[in-house]
């Protein structure tokens, strides 16, 4: 567990250094996450490094109409309204925070925040190098995911096989490529299945 903060912790820097080197336009640019701008994921990102009082989760998900994904959608929108200065001091201030929203594992925080990177960084450019051992981790755990995301259902009945790093799962047609395009495919960002080949890549598209 150690490990799995030392990895979100570098991984919290690793954003952060590379927000530092973007314009206000790019802050204001889409992000992968549907309706979500640049700055809304780094406000969603920022809200697991606090713990929001009790009072605040439940106003926001009644506001919400219970709807889990809603309160997470509108949440972040809310933080990421803040000006980028401000979210770039936040983030930096919970690099080494170690709250843990509930029923959140820590390798899914780590998940969060890797994936959430990435959909900021293939929105503006090229998707940068996740380190192994934290990507491994990642994906590890995110093909387990299905509460919300759905990773798990998504993969099912294909063999996934990374081709620059030791990792492959499942049985089926196989899907093929980077490590990092086989996670953001798991997690359902269609635009990673252009780095990806195999007979089962059709059948990913379609789900």
């Amino acid at each position: 567990m150690n490990d799995a903060w030392a990895m979100i912790a570098d991984a919290r820097t690793d954003l952060a250094d590379y927000l530092e080197t973007l314009d206000d336009a790019q802050w204001d640019a889409p992000s992968l996450c549907e309706e979500w701008k640049v700055r809304d994921v780094v406000g969603h990102l920022v809200q697991a490094t606090s713990k929001l009082r009790v009072q605040v989760i439940i106003r926001r998900v009644i506001r919400n109409g219970f709807n889990l994904n809603r309160t997470i959608a509108n949440g972040a929108k809310e933080d990421g309204a803040k000006s980028p200065q401000q979210l770039l001091m936040e983030l930096r201030a919970g690099i080494h925070s170690q709250v843990r929203p509930p029923t959140t594992t820590v390798e899914s925080l780590l998940g969060d925040v890797v994936v959430h990177t990435q959909d900021i960084r293939r929105a503006l450019g090229p998707p940068g190098t996740i380190p192994e051992a934290r990507l491994l981790v990642t994906l590890d755990r995110m093909r387990r995911v299905n509460a919300v995301l759905g990773n798990k259902k998504r993969i099912a009945g294909l063999t996934l096989r990374a081709t620059d790093i030791p990792w492959s799962v499942g049985s089926g047609p196989e899907v093929s490529g980077p490590g990092e395009a086989l996670l953001m495919a798991m997690c359902g960002r269609k635009v990673a299945l252009a780095d990806l080949t195999g007979d089962g890549v059709a059948v990913l598209r379609g789900r």
